[in-house]
């Protein structure tokens, strides 16, 4: 007998066809999934269930997600487990190390969970981290994707700087005033100062940050943080759909078309971003060692085309 009283289930939200991607089941998913096993990692793409999982896994690229599989905040947004984390795992750095060694990496990126448990945030792990890289993998640059470091954030910026990563990325993830539904432990502005810090104490780091699309913002609201994230020097902005993980998260508003994507992006170099990657599946660490290249690539042209230029003849 049916029990009638049985809550209906959450109907889950048809994708069109451009978000949709092949399950992954590549030889060189199935070796990169082995080797984040074998070595006790985790990795965000599993972890917050990213669409891209299979395309940059058979390409051996996996985003290393440090300070354990637990979160200690609950953003709308994310798959990441909430709860109480577990003691950070002192082997971890040179397990994060050895995994880009075997994986021949030439571009690392680095992210984690929030830890608000730890007196510096988490700081110091991602300190060992970089420091274990440039150990046994001196040739690959390395880009970190960082939480806020809520109260703790100018030492932990300080340190994480003196380590010298190549990229410092911190997302604002959407516009202001959908943080209090979206992203309720954190603040727009205190996201913002926090790349700002970055590029005062090092402006020769790379700075990046990223939103998702489709949580219900305006094309006003998406222009005037590009406006802000230029504001703070940030070099470069990641712009992708956003895609509900489960029934209990925040639903998807919109599915923002590519071509919509593609007027973003436009508007976004206009406004003098190095590099920009707007597109519906675009991640944070999507072709994330390809756009690395190519910021870098335009920075040195922009600082040769700068002491080029003529001065102004003496009147």
């Amino acid at each position: 007998m049916n029990d009638m009283s049985a809550a209906p289930r959450p109907e889950r939200q048809r994708k069109p066809d451009w978000i949709r991607v092949k399950a992954p089941v590549s030889k060189g998913y199935h070796e990169t999934r082995q080797l984040m096993r074998d070595l006790s990692l985790n990795t965000v793409c599993e972890e917050a269930a990213c669409p891209n999982i299979g395309e940059c896994w058979t390409k051996k690229h996996a985003t290393v997600m440090i300070l354990g599989d637990v979160c200690t905040r609950a953003c709308a947004f994310c798959n990441v487990k909430t709860g109480m984390p577990r003691k950070v795992d002192p082997l971890e750095p040179e397990h994060t190390a050895l995994a880009a060694a075997k994986m021949g990496l030439e571009h690392i990126v680095i992210t984690s969970v929030d830890r608000d448990d730890l007196p510096d945030g988490g700081a110091g792990q991602f300190v060992k981290v970089i420091k274990a890289l440039r150990r046994e993998t001196p040739n690959t640059t390395i880009e970190i994707l960082t939480p806020d470091f809520r109260g703790k954030m100018r030492a932990s910026i300080e340190a994480i700087c003196e380590a010298g990563p190549d990229v410092f990325n911190h997302n604002l993830e959407t516009v202001p005033r959908l943080y209090p539904t979206i992203r309720p432990g954190a603040r727009y502005y205190s996201s913002l100062r926090l790349l700002e810090e970055v590029k005062a104490h090092d402006p020769m780091i790379f700075t990046k940050s990223g939103m998702m699309l489709g949580l219900g913002e305006q094309r006003l609201e998406v222009h005037q943080v590009m406006d802000d994230m230029r504001s703070a020097q940030i070099d470069f902005i990641t712009l992708g759909q956003y895609l509900q993980p489960t029934p209990k998260h925040a639903k998807v508003e919109d599915f923002v078309k590519p071509q919509v994507f593609d007027a973003y992006g436009s508007i976004a170099r206009a406004k003098g971003f190095l590099q920009v990657a707007s597109s519906p599946l675009t991640r944070s660490s999507y072709h994330a060692g390809e756009d690395f290249a190519q910021m870098r690539d335009a920075r040195a042209a922009k600082l040769a085309k700068a002491q080029n230029k003529p001065g102004k003849k003496d009147i």
